[in-house]
């Protein structure tokens, strides 16, 4: 008897649910799925389901990917793929992949090249339009989960392959090279789209491919990035590299050229963590600071020394600013470091931000890398 009892249960809330999709209705604004009560010719037949509601929160898909909560239909409809469940199982964790030409509103969007994560001959513009999922959004943050494209001149200039971002308010240079792993974070202009854009020149030989994650970012949240910041970092130590970092020579000019981008003026924000008070900054290894000078000139037993680190006056084309620096519990009289090696710094100015400028030419700066630097925020003195 419980037996066929439970049969019966289970048939009805089977019967339920799939009435219960019928009737489901997405609101855009607050980007959360509800069901109205039913008529109460339906509430006669279904009386303990007359509600169910769920978010169309972040989840994490089958593929370890960030998706959008929501059911099955909408998925399909909005051109999403579903991968796991969420919702405890009402939902559908779906997962938005965009190429060239497409037009997207949804959040974690991944922009990739045409039939990714095969590469991509290049010869075109691709571009991809993004729109504010709701009023309550500022930000985007773009994650670099796969980015190769080719090396920029021997000038440290991006001509071949270029990175572009339009119709944002604020300022984000024109990038090429490799940047796996890297993020930049955009502001919207109101309620304008902002148009992500690749440009290649046909190249047969060159294999680039891109797979960019469109986070959008509440005004409110607590995640958002303070003005001025291209990148954002929320962690108590980590390590921030400068676009096209690589232990390889420049694959286009690697006698002559250079790693190191020209014309970038950004600033890298850390998030000043509860109880922390100072942040230090120093180099991972002996060639993670070579920035500017002939870098391929210089003796490989010396750089990343104090014999080639430069500060001051002498840094007037490319290097980086860390604010009120301390060097050896002493004021270190400059805010200004380049060369081809970097002693360690702290800073108690806030917030903490560490700005980066390159010249409009990297000419006769012959294997600059860039830089990699290790941040770790110092607790406050008891």
């Amino acid at each position: 008897m419980f037996s066929i009892l439970l049969t019966v249960v289970l048939a009805v809330i089977a019967v339920t649910f799939g009435q219960v999709s019928q009737w489901k209705t997405t609101l855009r604004d607050d980007q959360s799925i509800n069901v109205n009560s039913h008529s109460k010719h339906q509430a006669r037949f279904f009386p303990l389901f007359s509600v169910v509601r769920f978010a169309n929160s972040e989840c994490i898909a089958s593929n370890n990917f960030i998706g959008t909560c929501f059911t099955r239909r909408e998925c399909l409809n909005y051109g999403g793929t579903p991968s796991g469940s969420c919702a405890n199982g009402l939902g559908i964790c779906c997962i938005f992949q965009k190429t060239c030409g497409a037009t997207t509103n949804i959040n974690n969007t991944y922009f990739i090249n045409p039939n990714y994560p095969t590469t991509y001959k290049g010869g075109d513009r691709c571009t991809i339009s993004i729109q504010r999922c709701n009023t309550n959004i500022c930000q985007l943050r773009l994650d670099f989960l796969d980015s190769s494209f080719t090396q920029p001149n021997a000038s440290g200039i991006c001509d071949n392959d270029l990175f572009l971002v339009s119709g944002a308010a604020s300022i984000v240079p024109r990038l090429c090279g490799e940047n796996t792993n890297q993020h930049v974070y955009l502001d919207f202009n109101g309620a304008n789209p902002i148009t992500i854009s690749v440009d290649t020149l046909l190249d047969t030989t060159f294999e680039r491919r891109w797979n960019i994650r469109i986070h959008q970012i509440a005004c409110d949240s607590v995640y958002r990035a303070p003005n001025g910041c291209l990148q954002y970092y929320q962690t108590v130590s980590g390590t921030v590299t400068s676009f096209n970092f690589g232990s390889t020579p420049n694959a286009r000019a690697p006698l002559i050229g250079t790693r190191e981008m020209a014309n970038l003026m950004y600033g890298v924000c850390i998030k000043m963590a509860p109880g922390y008070c100072s942040i230090e900054w120093m180099q991972t290894n002996n060639m993670s600071f070579t920035v500017s000078g002939d870098t391929g000139s210089i003796d490989p037993m010396i750089i990343g020394t104090a014999m080639v680190a430069e500060s001051g006056t002498t840094c007037t084309k490319d290097f980086v600013i860390i604010p009120n620096p301390v060097e050896n519990n002493v004021a270190a009289g400059t805010e200004r470091f380049c060369g081809n090696g970097f002693v360690t710094k702290s800073s108690n100015m806030k917030p903490f931000v560490l700005y980066v400028v390159t010249d409009a030419d990297e000419a006769g700066e012959i294997q600059n890398r860039g830089f990699m630097l290790s941040y770790r925020q110092l607790p406050c003195a008891v």
